[in-house]
């Protein structure tokens, strides 16, 4: 059995092309960054207690089985080394999407892949560098009030209508999108998850 350790509809719905049934637990943690912490050093940690919380929350289950892993993922989005979360108003999101505007930033997502006894873990950190024309405020704005920015690392979403803004993108577009599908296969097959014999699957 595999779980996913997110409440994301888009790592779900990636996830999906990947392996034919999961379960989906959501784990709650505290997402501060540290002081002084790297960007790809945190969305690892972030990805690994993400894993490692979902798998206690599964151990209390009375059915769990042993041959269970847990899936977990993490975005951020990175300009001069500082960390873009979700933007909670619409100054935030001004202010993060007018610093990308015109400019590459990256995003940097995780994936950690634990069994239930977290003996095995196994981490895998990706960077895509992605280039955005200049923005006005008046299309921040207009954005804004689509909702679409409002649950977004950096305030946008490139699977959206995000991606009028993107000029152009080098690395791992479902990286992007939240999950890459690259290095999640690789991951699976480490721990015996074949995505293509699953879907092949009748």
């Amino acid at each position: 059995m595999l779980v996913l350790a997110s409440a994301s509809p888009r790592r779900k719905e990636l996830l999906s092309l990947l392996v034919k049934e999961f379960e989906v637990l959501p784990a709650d943690i505290d997402e501060t960054p540290a002081l002084h912490e790297k960007a790809e050093d945190y969305v690892v940690r972030m990805a690994v207690e993400k894993a490692k919380a979902a798998s206690i929350k599964y151990r209390q289950k009375a059915d769990c089985s042993s041959t269970t892993f847990f899936l977990a993922s993490d975005t951020s989005v990175v300009v001069d080394a500082c960390i873009l979360g979700k933007p909670t108003s619409l100054e935030e999101s001004r202010s993060m999407l007018r610093r990308l505007s015109g400019r590459s930033h990256q995003v940097i997502t995780s994936l950690c892949l634990c069994n239930l006894e977290q003996e095995h873990v196994a981490t895998r950190c990706v960077v895509s560098d992605v280039c955005f024309r200049e923005i006005s405020d008046v299309e921040i704005d207009q954005y804004w009030r689509t909702n679409e920015p409002q649950d977004k690392a950096g305030s946008y979403g490139i699977q959206g209508l995000g991606a009028i803004f993107v000029r152009s993108i080098s690395g791992s577009y479902s990286a992007v999108v939240g999950l890459p599908l690259y290095e999640t296969a690789q991951l699976l097959a480490q721990f015996g998850i074949h995505s293509l014999e699953e879907m092949s699957h009748e």
